[in-house]
């Protein structure tokens, strides 16, 4: 375990949405055009658009799958298990996925200092109203509303919840982003996908977002880019959809099983490729949840494309990326591997917790760590995110 005075810092905590999260703070007129609650069959939905949403089996999440349930899946599936088996029986919503001061007295139990905390749904809904980016405006201010009221965004300063920011439309970006930066958020989050603006899909490092960006840049907030539905296409290998990764099973698994890691591998190679930290200097990016075995080939073709275009990047675009980018791996990567790429000041943990996919207890993500010295263990386990969560205002 860290060393006793070293506190547990997890970078990856979730919530399980009011079921007004995204409507307490929404004109119901505006139901039809933005989100609203159907039934289908006895159970309920989130219609967005018109369109409902099959994201996730039950958005009411209650009953809910028990934490960590797809820990030995993810450990390999020793025992050959099927997938129905391995989700465990679903039980009631526990207080703590929706009352900060029962989180509080779970993570007292769990050995947690402070947390960030991010979106269940909320990193899944962009993609389904990206068609309408004036839809997306108002489903995530109202959701951010709700955010402040039900979790703060810095609670006991030990619970910090993170703003969703859209890029869908530059200038509502920096309105939001002056809010959250009013409401005493420490970071905000976005998805990992080319933003869809009124005029198409664009480069999330396009001089358009500048603005955006240089508001983060002068504030010194960190941007943590989180898995969610990034709306990549299989191009017909695999049904698409963000929930057909598991729908497939560890009996038929698909491309569609690649698709977090490719679309953070897209996004941070953009804005090293795109210069994005040249002009902002000041910005710091975490990914979390996406995985980290992408780095090895990127930074290879990082390098390879210096080579062939000689006096592109300033400097070496690997260290570029080491100075600005932290990358939380999942627990069953080969963390020491990433600690080599990244190093022990790069690197974050995050347990998912309670999400069927991440640690049933937290602070086990330590037994990851066991080859490194224990300073690197007191870095990685909060040390770095503990930085990350300070505002680093330009000089």
């Amino acid at each position: 375990m860290p060393p006793a005075d070293s506190p547990v810092f997890d970078a990856d905590n979730h919530y399980y949405e009011a079921l007004d999260a995204f409507t307490r703070h929404l004109d119901p007129a505006l139901g039809p055009r933005v989100i609203q609650w159907v039934e289908v069959g006895g159970r309920r939905y989130h219609a967005l658009g018109g369109r409902i949403s099959r994201a996730v089996t039950n958005p009411t999440f209650n009953p809910i799958s028990p934490a960590g349930a797809l820990v030995d899946y993810f450990r390999g599936n020793p025992n050959g298990r099927p997938m129905h088996e391995l989700m465990g029986t679903p039980e009631p919503i526990r207080p703590e996925y929706r009352d900060r001061d029962a989180r509080l007295a779970t993570m007292d139990a769990q050995g947690l200092a402070k947390v960030w905390l991010f979106p269940t749904l909320g990193m899944l809904y962009e993609e389904a109203l990206k068609d309408d980016p004036g839809a997306v405006v108002l489903l995530f201010r109202a959701f951010n509303r709700w955010l402040a009221e039900d979790w703060g965004m810095a609670y006991r300063d030990r619970i910090f919840a993170a703003p969703y920011i859209s890029l869908a439309d530059v200038n509502e970006a920096v309105r939001e982003l002056e809010w959250a930066l009013d409401a005493g958020a420490r970071s905000v989050v976005m998805r990992a996908a080319a933003p869809t603006t009124v005029h198409g899909p664009l480069s999330p490092a396009a001089d358009a977002f500048d603005p955006f960006w240089a508001r983060v840049d002068e504030a010194g907030i960190t941007v943590v880019v989180h898995a969610g539905d990034a709306g990549l296409s299989s191009n017909g290998y695999a049904v698409d959809g963000f929930s057909a990764s598991f729908r497939a099973g560890p009996a038929r698994p698909s491309i569609k099983l690649f698709a977090i890691e490719r679309a953070a591998h897209d996004f941070l190679a953009t804005l090293i490729l795109e210069k994005l930290f040249d002009r902002f200097p000041n910005v710091r990016v975490a990914s979390v949840e996406n995985g980290s075995e992408f780095l090895a080939p990127l930074f290879r073709k990082l390098r390879t494309t210096t080579r062939r275009m000689p006096g592109y990047f300033a400097e070496d675009p690997v260290l570029t990326f080491r100075r600005h980018v932290w990358i939380n791996p999942f627990w069953e990567d080969d963390v020491d591997e990433i600690v080599d790429l990244m190093g022990d000041d790069r690197v974050i943990f995050g347990s998912d917790w309670p999400h069927i996919e991440g640690l049933p207890e937290p602070a086990d993500w330590v037994t990851e760590l066991q080859k490194l010295p224990p300073e690197s263990v007191a870095k990685i386990m909060g040390g770095n995110v503990s930085e990350l969560n300070e505002r680093r205002p330009r000089p």
